[in-house]
């Protein structure tokens, strides 16, 4: 079993930044990849960015050139910085691990990020 906790949303207006943090807890293989997924209201979740233990990244192109996802390995963190943020990146970001060798996935609480005009 893998716990994941979230911190860092809030409120910002548009043209801001905020830097999610997920802190990964439990069994915790060294084979895995990190990401963060986000839910708008009335809208499905969506990919936003992942990376694996690699350091190999990935974002959705909603975001690409503004936001940096990264991770270190030694605290089992997970970091999401968010720059040039605008009303349409508003929602709850998950974080999201996966473990490669039981192919199991893992989800945190979710933190809210609300960006105002």
């Amino acid at each position: 079993q893998v716990q994941l906790v979230e911190s860092g949303g809030g409120l910002v207006q548009a043209g801001g930044s905020l830097r999610l943090s997920c802190a990964a807890s439990g069994t915790i293989f060294s084979t895995n990849v990190m990401g963060w997924y986000r839910q708008a209201p009335g809208k499905q979740r969506e990919f936003v960015a992942v990376i694996n233990n690699g350091s190999g990244t990935n974002y959705a192109d909603s975001v690409k050139g503004r936001f940096t996802i990264s991770r270190d390995n030694a605290k089992n963190m997970a970091y999401l910085q968010m720059n040039s943020l605008k009303p349409e990146d508003t929602a709850v970001y998950y974080c999201y691990f996966r473990d490669l060798v039981s192919l199991t996935n893992y989800w945190g609480q979710g933190t809210q990020v609300t960006v105002s005009s």
